[in-house]
């Protein structure tokens, strides 16, 4: 596919789709191409999971979310999402990547692979920048921690019936995990965090039931602590009272996720290289490269407790609003 495009959007979600509804209320010439399949990062959250928020709190393109109760769980995110890209009969490209994007005089070339093989090279006007962080969590370099049995990310107990578990972390994802393991799995779960005690972002109904489990014995943790090593059997924590070698069957680190700042840099977009922040204009969410614009949670690089579904479903229409009156200036020339 080589023929113009006005847009190409890059990223599947939630706010790569309601950018993709503005382009086609819009009557936009446009491809939305997504690495995975749509919602791709929702896909992969716990299967189990429910919404912090209420599901009109979710919504896109004015398309109602009829939920049964007050927050809606992943399936009934996953099936209202399907349901609002076939609405509006948008032009997604699931399980196409783009490798690369280049200036070229009058716009971008943009090149993708599908996961068959097939490349594919598109020339547009504008890009849209929709990727979000999820699919880069971030590492802690440390022996080990390329085991078959350590995961950043988790999706149900099953697994972890009875066995040691050791989880990595202190926010909500962590929280959440030692508790549903604890609870379901009759897992033998300690929580290792670096700090002196858990987030005080942590959901406020989370927050007393992990707390009240530690206190009982229930779940074992170590705070002001760091795993040093992950061995086959064993994990090696540094503590305030010294060093402790664990038996542990397996590892969750949730030590959060990062945008693909290789990606981006590809682009020539500038990256802060410690928030990992993306430049760009707040106002009118154009980087530092003109005519690439970002959409969702990638604008706030790690800082990923400022932008959510509930707000960054709204840059399509802030940015739309910018390319409103650039057109209407460029006609009026």
């Amino acid at each position: 596919m080589s023929d113009k495009q006005d847009l190409i959007i890059v990223g599947g979600g939630p706010a790569g789709l309601a950018c993709a509804i503005e382009a086609s209320r819009r009557d936009l010439k446009f491809q939305l191409l997504e690495k995975g399949c749509v919602v791709n990062s929702i896909y992969h959250f716990p299967i189990d999971m429910t919404f912090f928020t209420t599901g009109e709190l979710l919504e896109i393109g004015d398309v109602p979310m009829i939920v049964a109760a007050d927050k809606p769980g992943r399936a009934e995110g996953l099936q209202y999402y399907r349901r609002v890209a076939q609405h509006f009969n948008l032009p997604v490209r699931d399980y196409e990547r783009v490798t690369s994007v280049d200036r070229q005089e009058d716009g971008f070339q943009v090149k993708s692979r599908h996961r068959r093989g097939e490349e594919f090279v598109y020339f547009c006007k504008r890009v849209i920048v929709a990727t979000g962080y999820y699919d880069n969590p971030n590492f802690m370099g440390i022996p080990g921690e390329d085991l078959p049995k350590v995961s950043h990310y988790y999706t149900e107990c099953h697994p972890y019936h009875r066995k040691k578990v050791a989880v990595i972390g202190g926010k909500n994802s962590a929280a959440q995990i030692a508790l549903d393991l604890f609870r379901n799995a009759s897992a033998e779960v300690t929580l290792i965090h670096r700090d002196e005690k858990l987030s005080s972002h942590v959901k406020y109904w989370i927050l007393p039931d992990i707390n009240n489990r530690i206190k009982r014995g229930e779940v074992t943790a170590y705070f002001s602590s760091e795993v040093r090593e992950i061995r086959e059997q064993e994990i090696v924590v540094s503590t305030p009272e010294g060093e402790k070698v664990l038996e542990n069957d397996f590892v969750f680190t949730m030590t959060g996720y990062h945008p693909d700042v290789d990606f981006l840099r590809q682009m020539g977009i500038k990256v802060d290289s410690q928030t990992c922040i993306p430049e760009h204009d707040p106002d009118t969410l154009e980087t530092n490269v003109a005519g690439i614009y970002l959409a969702g949670a990638i604008v706030s690089g790690k800082m990923t407790n400022r932008i959510f579904i509930e707000n960054g479903r709204f840059h399509g229409e802030q940015m739309f609003r910018h390319w409103d009156q650039q057109d209407r200036q460029t006609m009026s020339v």
